[in-house]
């Protein structure tokens, strides 16, 4: 290995541990640690923080970063030597917009906001978290403000999450995707096709959901050698290494679906991890290229796998076994049409595939509001409801499933939530693309297995982790940019077969 290129790895692998200490105390923190030691610990993450910060901002990392590069000059635009130089400068560059005292500041506040959000979600109270909202509001100004923008204020923050993605582009294509869902949509309510799900909604004993939770995890693909469940109040995942990639769910006792989707959703952010090639480890590229192609990997599995007719014909007997008395009545059949019943409802997490993105445009438009001083914090429930009713036809009977629902907002996180809609959206592209270069794929979903999906996304997706910036990939993978009319044609299928339309 060059001279240049091996100091700046072992700066880069020192940077990556630390972060990945980081990311440790954080999951703790919300899986594991006793209320007791909140305070120790912000102290604990802050400091780490500080040190990764200083180290990846420093003149050494700079000069090390620029030797290298014209040490590798000539490298192929896709060698791993080449793509991490191309992150290293891009990180680099954003990372040396943001003082120190402003990392150390919006950590000490987030670490804090949150605790209080948990508070607030559970007593239905706003006005325990409204202040700290400000400050996030503030701080995600702030940022915005350092890192710089050229069009809209919000450019700055969504770039962060999806790569070279412009506020306007996705107006425009969820725009695209509002003009054609609300008619489907209305012609679903117009036909007036009943789908029971009522059985759903029992009680279902957390023990018997844990096991079979792991259960449907292993069958879709998630290595639980390298890999855990554990209980948060919002499920998230997150790895320390491809070889410890980490799911998280929560449970309810009468309600079936927001453990077993929100395990499978997470599986498929894992198991993105899982993928990447092991040459990538200890370096910013052994990890998700963006937010948006990281949610189509947990959507394809939370929907286009685990609520897929043939997934279910395979493992509703093993669903059936562990709540007979719930589900011994109802066939497989039943079952499918329950989990894919579409109607408003107040909780993303659990919103079908037609109205999900709904609950995104929403999110997306008052991040805007509130970034660009036009929402106020005290303001934001009103906001949040009276858009709700707009978009969905309901208003949120509380702020707990309503504006305190998602985590999201007790972080410096302004410009993630529209990756979730894109996520649908590259999900269904790569899907549609991949049974098309192997029909096996769909025969397969039939008998409930994912080998050659997962095979595919291994192939396609995952090894790359973070080379290619996400336009690059999916013209890569599907060979054209990404587009809304994929996912249109799979939900007009599906739902016209479901509703009889």
């Amino acid at each position: 290995m060059a001279m240049k290129q091996e100091a700046l790895l072992k700066k880069v692998y020192e940077i990556n541990d630390l972060n990945k200490a980081l990311a440790l105390l954080s999951w703790d923190k919300e899986v594991n640690m006793p209320p007791g030691g909140i305070t120790s610990r912000i102290q604990q993450m802050t400091t780490l923080g500080r040190l990764a910060h200083q180290m990846a901002t420093s003149t050494e990392m700079g000069d090390l970063i620029e030797a290298a590069a014209a040490e590798l000059n000539g490298a192929g635009y896709d060698s791993n030597e080449a793509s991490l130089i191309r992150e290293l400068r891009r990180s680099y560059k954003d990372a040396t917009k943001l003082p120190e005292e402003f990392v150390v500041r919006a950590t000490e506040i987030t670490g804090q906001a949150h605790g209080f959000w948990v508070k607030a979600r559970a007593n239905n109270d706003f006005a325990v978290f409204q202040p700290w909202l400000a400050e996030i509001i503030g701080l995600c100004q702030e940022q915005a403000e350092l890192y710089g923008y050229e069009d809209e204020k919000y450019d700055a923050l969504l770039d962060k999450y999806e790569r070279d993605m412009k506020t306007a582009e996705v107006r425009a294509i969820f725009d695209a995707v509002k003009t054609e869902l609300v008619p489907l949509r209305q012609v679903i309510e117009e036909r007036g096709t009943a789908v029971n799900d009522n059985f759903l909604h029992q009680h279902y004993e957390i023990d018997k959901q844990k096991q079979f939770a792991r259960y449907a995890a292993a069958a879709i693909g998630y290595d639980f050698n390298r890999g855990h469940l554990g209980t948060v109040v919002h499920p998230f995942a997150t790895s320390f290494s491809r070889d410890d990639a980490r799911i998280t769910t929560r449970w309810n006792p009468d309600f079936l679906n927001p453990a077993l989707f929100g395990t499978l959703h997470e599986s498929g952010h894992a198991m993105y991890e899982q993928g990447t090639h092991p040459d990538l480890a200890r370096t910013p590229l052994a990890r998700g290229t963006s937010l948006g192609i990281h949610e189509s990997q947990s959507r394809m599995m939370e929907n286009m796998v685990g609520r897929n007719r043939g997934f279910w014909r395979t493992h509703y007997p093993v669903l059936q076994a562990f709540f007979p008395a719930q589900l011994g009545e109802h066939s497989a059949e039943d079952f499918y049409r329950a989990i894919n019943k579409t109607m408003p409802s107040y909780i993303r997490v659990e919103a079908d595939e037609l109205t999900y993105n709904f609950h995104i445009i929403l999110r997306f438009e008052l991040e805007q509001a509130m970034l660009n001083g036009d929402l106020q914090a005290q303001d934001l429930p009103a906001a949040w409801n009276a858009k709700f009713e707009e978009l969905l036809g309901i208003v949120p009977p509380t702020d707990t499933v309503g504006c305190l629902q998602d985590v999201h907002w007790s972080r410096v996180y302004f410009g993630y939530f529209p990756t979730y809609a894109l996520g649908n959206l590259y999900a269904a592209q790569l899907f549609e693309t991949a049974v098309a270069q192997n029909p096996a794929i769909t025969t397969e979903l039939e008998q409930g297995r994912t080998t050659s999906l997962l095979a595919w996304m291994r192939e396609n997706i995952h090894q790359h982790g973070k080379k290619f910036t996400p336009r690059e990939l999916i013209q890569r993978a599907t060979g054209r940019p990404l587009s809304h009319e994929p996912f249109m044609r799979y939900v007009t299928q599906k739902f016209s077969d479901i509703y009889g339309l």
